[in-house]
């Protein structure tokens, strides 16, 4: 599980478009590193558009906004056109980053116990540390949500 004030670890994974994005490669930028279950859910699309609507703001504080999930790049591309995301999203189907930063595992769905996404994430600094981790995350209001604890750093 991965900590406010440790070093993130690094990663490269393939985006919308298939060419691979790697964290060290935005080193010199704040990064939202968001971890999310499935394009075109619900949850999912509100959370994704619940940033994309603050995005501004967010490149104002100089910050990245990258998500993650088990979806496929043309998955991701298509996701990305219907709902005019204006940042990367990459593809981690085997979940090893997502294991790297605790965004996988056992959670809880109404009720019953399941595998699989957790629902988080990770505000990391310039030079690669977690600035803040966030495990519960509204997913209509969580743009606003990143904006406050960014101003905050």
């Amino acid at each position: 599980m991965i900590e406010e004030g440790t070093m993130a670890p690094d990663f490269s994974l393939p985006c919308e478009t298939g060419e691979s994005i790697s964290l060290s490669s935005l080193r010199g930028k704040k990064v939202v590193l968001y971890f999310y279950p499935k394009d075109n859910t619900p949850g999912c699309t509100k959370e994704a558009c619940s940033l994309r609507d603050s995005i501004e703001d967010l490149r104002d504080l100089e910050a990245e906004v990258i998500g993650i999930s088990p979806d496929t790049p043309e998955s991701h591309a298509a996701f990305i056109r219907k709902h005019s995301l204006p940042f990367h999203l990459l593809s981690d189907p085997e979940h090893k980053v997502m294991e790297a930063y605790g965004a996988y595992g056992e959670k809880t769905l109404y009720g019953k116990k399941t595998i699989g996404v957790i629902r988080s994430t990770f505000i990391i600094g310039s030079d690669g540390t977690v600035l803040k981790a966030f495990r519960k995350v509204n997913t209509a209001t969580h743009g606003d949500d990143v904006r406050k604890a960014l101003e905050k750093i």
